[in-house]
């Protein structure tokens, strides 16, 4: 019986948190177009864009009320004829590059694209110079003693 309930309960558990894991999405049943073939483009182009409340969250999984009026203007536009570029430019037009998921690297972005590799290139050779130097540097520590001193240390050892 013991094991029985603690299997019970395992399975229980992972029940739960395979719900816990999987995404919510926010798309309300008010939202979604009769056209299954423009439900997937409108739902495919959402995972492109930015809740500008939530930050890091497509429109389609925030609830945010920001996200809900995106996805529907980019529904308006879908339903009114606009090619997929066409209504993520309208909708870029009007909210700026900071909507996109993936921002383009086009324009000044390429300079933020490039940012990184460029400093991971920079630090690679500042630190291979370092290291370099550091292996070229001479270790003559006893050298540095005159005969006087090496005496006194030699004597001051055997005591």
């Amino acid at each position: 019986m013991n094991t029985f309930l603690s299997t019970l309960g395992l399975v229980v558990l992972l029940a739960v948190s395979s719900f816990a894991v999987t995404p919510a999405w926010a798309v309300e049943p008010d939202e979604i177009l009769e056209d299954p073939a423009l439900e997937a483009r409108a739902r495919e182009l959402s995972k492109g864009l930015r809740c500008l409340v939530c930050r890091n969250e497509s429109i389609d999984e925030s609830n945010a009320d920001l996200a809900r009026d995106l996805r529907i203007l980019l529904r308006e536009r879908l339903t009114a004829g606009d090619t997929d570029a066409e209504a993520m430019d309208y909708i870029v037009n009007r909210f700026g590059e900071f909507v996109l998921l993936r921002p383009t690297t086009g324009g000044a972005n390429w300079l933020l694209w490039a940012a990184g590799p460029a400093m991971l290139l920079i630090g690679l050779i500042v630190g291979g110079g370092f290291v370099r130097g550091r292996a070229r540097a001479s270790t003559k520590n006893e050298d540095a003693l005159t005969e006087d001193e090496q005496a006194r240390l030699k004597a001051i050892m055997e005591e």
